[in-house]
């Protein structure tokens, strides 16, 4: 009864910081007093040196422009980091630098708030790297996000404009007015817990049986904290939050559950609380608690049964299904961190997730298809959005109206778009899955690399990575060796696609409408902060995700489960 306790503990307090967090960002983004108004001299620096005029308005195109360059610039930055990084200092463990198809990778992955990692942390960047490299991109990769979506927020706050905002305003404030203070006091929670935070390198230990092991330690702490606040989910250690020192104790495991969770919560009530429209925000934040909810429930069931495979060899499973997890997290804890991770698009792990049952595994890969149930750090919103437009059409065509939501008119162009962005999860997830299939069966000697397990697990194996990296979550079945060049190029385009499309699909769209004569509200308004209205909603969710992934979920772990039994 105590996990289910700790589950219900760690949902209430992320809920109770959530919604004033929101408040508060969304004061940040309107320009309003708030207590940390004491930055304001570091930030008007920061745009003095770069030249930037905070107060120039963009409307969505030049937002786009701005986040495509500046992203670019990264990217180009992360790859000279990385593929240099063996003449770093800050490097005492004498770690190589990275060949050029894994520093692709791993550039695109972090840029792009995904943070799949087909490296081990410990033995492959240095601590500059880590530090000048992947623990900032986890910054404003983050704050990117939540620039993007305030484009969305100033889309729907004024009445006819094309003025949306300063995107580099934005971004800077998301970073140093939400980001850095709590990534701060994160980190102060975890170095009291024995979360190291050191630049020396690997201890010597003794063994009780005498042997001489080398200790991998370093900058923990501070990487951490962003890893979960910006749902990044990249860890310092090649075994994420499974790793003592990345998660020493079930506080930590608390923290760490709860950091990932306050901005996506906090980014909905924030929207409320902008455009003035607290209930709408409100029956958003229901609709993504009951898609949780509906995905969290079997997982902890089925991970709470015994294997049948392992019940076969005669060992009892007083605990469930505890292959893959930490004996000092349990099986409940384990099984809500891996839908929490995978709904919110963080990716970071505390137990294997490729040793979950069949369906603990689909719910997974369910809560990744989705990407729309809290999602990442602005995105989740973002992806939601476009839903909401679909939503906002179908329901307008059954009750005999021109479809419109907040006021604007949704014409063919919109639905173009949100279809669109839409179809392209399929395209790429389904798509990918299939060529990695074809080429693993064409020539099964040489990609044996690729897979330690067969049959439909090999599948699902393959069909989690595609679905991991388009969703920019990061989190991975490990029995697929990703650091092959097939993997870090195929890998590297899904992240690309699902970062930056589905981005620019709902601007535009938002974009469009903002530019349009709002039309008043009248007795035959299909009103969107309704009951009803979340409840068509979340039937779209539904029956779009498995309009388009069903079939492949058939191959993978649902033909698993039912082998198995």
């Amino acid at each position: 009864m105590t996990e289910y306790f700790g589950i219900i503990a760690m949902f209430g307090i992320a809920l109770a910081i959530g919604i004033p967090l929101g408040k508060y960002i969304a004061k940040v983004y309107s320009g309003e007093k708030n207590f940390m108004d004491f930055i304001s001299p570091i930030e008007k620096l920061i745009f003095r040196l770069c030249g930037i005029n905070p107060d120039k308005e963009m409307d969505w195109k030049q937002h786009m422009v701005a986040l495509l360059t500046i992203n670019m610039i990264w990217f180009l930055y992360a790859m000279f980091m990385l593929m240099t990084q063996k003449y770093h200092f800050w490097n005492p463990d004498n770690n190589p630098s990275m060949s050029p198809e894994l520093a692709f990778n791993t550039s695109i992955s972090f840029m792009t708030n995904t943070n799949w990692q087909n490296y081990s942390g410990e033995g492959s960047a240095s601590y500059l790297t880590q530090i000048a490299v992947l623990t900032f991109l986890q910054f404003v990769s983050a704050a990117t996000g939540m620039a993007a979506l305030v484009v969305i927020f100033n889309a729907f706050r004024d009445k006819v404009t094309d003025k949306l905002g300063n995107f580099y305003n934005y971004f800077v404030k998301s970073i140093t007015r939400i980001l850095l203070p709590i990534s701060f006091f994160i980190a102060i929670i975890f170095l009291f817990n024995g979360m190291p935070q050191t630049f020396k390198g690997k201890d010597t230990i003794k063994t009780l049986h005498g042997d001489i092991v080398k200790v991998s330690r370093g900058p923990v702490a501070s990487m951490v904290a962003i890893k979960h606040l910006g749902t990044n989910g990249g860890g310092f250690f090649g075994a994420n939050s499974a790793h003592p020192f990345e998660n020493p104790n079930y506080l930590t495991n608390m923290t760490e559950m709860i950091a990932q969770w306050i901005i996506p919560i906090a980014m909905v009530f924030a929207f409320g609380y902008y455009i003035k429209r607290k209930k709408l925000s409100r029956i958003i934040f229901g609709v993504m608690t009951l898609g949780f909810l509906l995905l969290v429930i079997p997982t902890i069931y089925y991970e709470m049964q015994r294997s049948p495979i392992i019940t076969k060899m005669g060992i009892n499973q007083l605990s469930g299904n505890m292959e893959g997890k930490e004996v000092r997290f349990g099986t409940i804890a384990s099984a809500f961190w891996s839908i929490v991770t995978t709904v919110i698009s963080t990716g970071s792990v505390n137990s294997m997730h490729d040793s979950f049952t069949p369906i603990g595994g689909m719910m997974q890969l369910l809560a990744m298809m989705v990407n729309a149930f809290y999602g990442g750090c602005g995105v989740g919103m973002l992806n939601y959005f476009i839903f909401l437009i679909i939503t906002v059409f179908i329901a307008g065509l059954m009750v005999g109206r021109t479809p419109e939501f907040l006021g604007r008119k949704i014409e063919a162009k919109e639905m173009k778009i949100a279809v669109m962005v839409t179809l392209l999860a399929s395209v790429v997830v389904k798509g990918g899955t299939a060529i990695a299939v074809f080429l693993y069966n064409s020539n099964p000697v040489s990609h044996a690399v690729w897979l330690t397990n067969p049959s439909y697990h090999g599948f699902s194996e393959m069909l989690y990575a595609f679905t991991s990296e388009f969703a920019n979550n990061g989190s991975s079945f490990a029995g697929l060796n990703g650091n092959t060049r097939f993997w870090n190029f195929a890998g590297g385009l899904a992240m690309i696609l699902g970062r930056y499309l589905p981005i620019i699909g709902p601007i535009a769209i938002a974009g469009s409408l903002a530019g349009k004569k709002v039309i008043p509200e009248s007795a035959g308004t299909l009103r969107t902060d309704t009951l009803t209205f979340g409840i068509v909603t979340f039937a779209v969710i539904f029956i779009t995700t498995a309009l388009l992934f069903f079939p492949a979920l058939c191959l993978g772990p649902l033909a698993e489960h039912f082998s198995l039994n």
